[in-house]
């Protein structure tokens, strides 16, 4: 498929699309190709629709890596090889109806703090108290903390730009590490300074806290981003405010949050507060 490829990849990058959405919509493709050993312009509709089962049925992927593979077949066949509606349609995949895992408050200072080297504590701490998801929290450069307002400048998927919260206790930190390990472009760079940290080592980073912590394991360093927006609601605040913290497009995203999180206290009915005064 290296002609192909070649025309998915170009697709790609006038479309705009980040390095790891390109990894995971190639390896998509890779599998697809190797599940049928047949060029995948020759498939059907039909071929993809069973390729997919097979990774929902037998193989059992996750959730949001199954939406990944149904989202590179719909670039391939709709926006490479321009099959009309009528050649190639497999139906939307609806929402999870997953909650997302939450740690309490005090879970969540002690995996934050559990690291000694500086560096590492200041990641983890901006993921939780700015919200963000892996792959924003490390492109953060210095220029984007503004101290004046206490926010944070962020550049989320689709290299949307947006505000989110800056906590003060994050800011002692990158602080710390600026001191201690002197950060040009990015502040947490890998072993080239000039040049972000991977992804990967950040989850790496998480999961060595989250084994010395203690802590429950509730998945990878997400977890911290679902803490930080359960935590905000529990605490009161608008819900249309985290949503542009949080950098999500639907509301109802958001709204996944509206739980009542672990230590939270017990809520009484409005008919109970009522008969309460009777």
């Amino acid at each position: 498929m290296s002609a192909l490829r070649e025309a998915v990849e170009l697709r790609m990058r006038l479309r705009g699309f980040s390095p790891r959405t390109h990894e995971s919509y190639l390896y998509a493709l890779e599998q697809l190709w190797a599940f049928h050993r047949r060029p995948l312009e020759q498939l059907s509709c039909q071929d993809v629709q069973r390729f997919l089962d097979e990774i929902i049925t037998v193989r059992k992927l996750a959730w949001a890596t199954v939406n990944v593979y149904f989202s590179a077949c719909r670039f391939l066949y709709e926006q490479v090889l321009r099959r009309s509606a009528r050649q190639f349609s497999i139906p939307p995949r609806g929402r999870s109806r997953t909650r997302p895992g939450v740690l309490s408050v005090e879970e969540t200072r002690r995996l934050i703090e559990t690291p000694r080297n500086v560096k590492h504590r200041a990641l983890l701490s901006l993921v939780y108290g700015s919200g963000l998801r892996v792959s924003e929290v490390v492109l953060v450069q210095p220029v984007d903390v503004d101290r004046g307002r206490m926010m944070l400048k962020v550049t989320g998927k689709g290299h949307k730009q947006r505000y989110t919260i800056l906590a003060r206790h994050s800011l002692r930190l990158l602080e710390a590490h600026w001191r201690a390990n002197r950060p040009t472009s990015y502040f947490f760079f890998g072993r080239d300074k000039s040049q972000p940290m991977s992804v990967g080592t950040a989850q790496a980073i998480y999961y060595q806290a989250l084994k010395r912590s203690g802590v429950r394991n509730l998945g990878g360093i997400h977890t911290l981003r679902h803490c930080f927006a359960s935590h905000v609601i529990h605490n009161g605040y608008d819900i249309f405010a985290l949503k542009r913290w949080l950098g999500h497009s639907a509301l109802a995203t958001t709204g996944r949050y509206m739980h009542v999180v672990p230590g939270a206290p017990a809520v009484v009915s409005p008919l109970d507060a009522f008969t309460a005064k009777a």
